[in-house]
């Protein structure tokens, strides 16, 4: 009795593995591990299913920070033949582990902005402030101009946006608060932010979008493209855009350097997403990366800004480190 229900437990444990990973024949599949959204995913698969490779990979999306531990703390020894993710980690885990290969063969277009060679630009997000201008009236709030004046006490739970620390969303408006004031004004402007937005700091960067458009709250700070989309669509979101500036950040993707016929096909298809995938992923991510790209009038940012250095995982850490004392403070308060 004991055998039979010990090959019994077996039994179920390899078919369990089986319908996880295939009958064998996944063995060669490419794993593509990412922090995109559905949006991105969903671009990606549809690329590589038309472009001959339908079948042949493995998709496994992750947040942000879970991605970027992995990459920094398995390195070559990571799972994925190719991770999509922010700039800055890759970049990060680069310097650390030396475990991304080179695709300069593979850069067939020419980036706005210089990357290093193992980097293959996809996608930028970019932030700004919107209003529910149904919400504002109702509440008596006048439209917000700048993030410093989301301050003021008349926007005390009326504010919502995400939070640094589980969204990579969240570091766009830290950025610009610090990047126009400062450490140290910086650090109280954030401080009161943060006590304005009381309940309302959400793990993702749609999130506070979500909320806006309920009219929950009056304001929201998150990606700029998802409020155009929301006010041309006729709901009653507006989008602006603060004098601190319009940050952005970039997902790209690079392929581990494990060698082999498998990463030879892990290149192709990041150069396939690349050429093909390309002009979809900027009708939901309206932000130029490649020469010779244009967006609509309304994509286009009237203070488009850049972090003046270099984005590194040790800087979102610090910047991270400032945004929990700030929420130490209204929490002890």
């Amino acid at each position: 009795m004991k055998l039979k229900l010990f090959v019994g437990v077996l039994l179920c444990l390899i078919l369990l593995y089986f319908s996880y990973f295939g009958l064998g024949s996944s063995t060669d599949k490419v794993v593509i591990a990412t922090n995109s959204d559905e949006e991105a995913i969903t671009v990606m698969e549809k690329t590589l299913d038309q472009h001959g490779f339908k079948g042949e990979y493995i998709i496994q999306p992750h947040s942000t920070a879970e991605l970027g531990g992995k990459m920094i703390a398995e390195g070559k020894n990571i799972e994925a033949d190719v991770v999509t993710q922010s700039t800055y980690y890759l970049e990060s885990a680069q310097d650390k582990n030396n475990m991304f290969a080179s695709m300069e063969a593979e850069k067939q277009k020419k980036t706005i902005d210089s990357f290093p060679n193992y980097i293959i630009p996809l996608l930028g997000n970019m932030g700004s402030l919107f209003v529910n201008t149904k919400a504002l009236e109702k509440q008596g709030l006048p439209i917000p101009k700048t993030v410093k004046n989301l301050t003021q006490p008349e926007y005390k739970n009326q504010i919502a946006m995400p939070n640094i620390m589980e969204s990579s969303t969240g570091w766009l408006v830290i950025q610009s608060i610090l990047g126009q004031y400062g450490n140290d004004e910086g650090s109280k402007i954030l401080e009161k932010l943060i006590d304005n937005t009381g309940p309302h700091l959400e793990s993702s960067g749609s999130g506070p979008l979500k909320k806006v458009e309920s009219g929950e709250v009056a304001v929201g700070i998150g990606l700029r493209a998802q409020a155009v989309k929301s006010e041309q669509n006729g709901n009653p979101i507006h989008f602006i855009d603060p004098k601190e500036g319009n940050y952005s950040l970039v997902e790209a993707a690079a392929v581990v350097n494990k060698g082999g016929k498998k990463q030879q096909k892990a290149q192709k298809m990041v150069q396939t997403i690349q050429q093909h995938g390309r002009e979809d992923l900027l009708k939901t991510y309206p932000v130029p990366l490649y020469q010779g790209e244009g967006v609509e009038k309304a994509q286009k940012p009237k203070h488009p800004k850049k972090w003046d250095e270099r984005l590194t995982v040790e800087l979102l850490e610090k910047h991270q480190d400032i945004f929990n004392d700030a929420k130490k403070l209204v929490e002890n308060n």
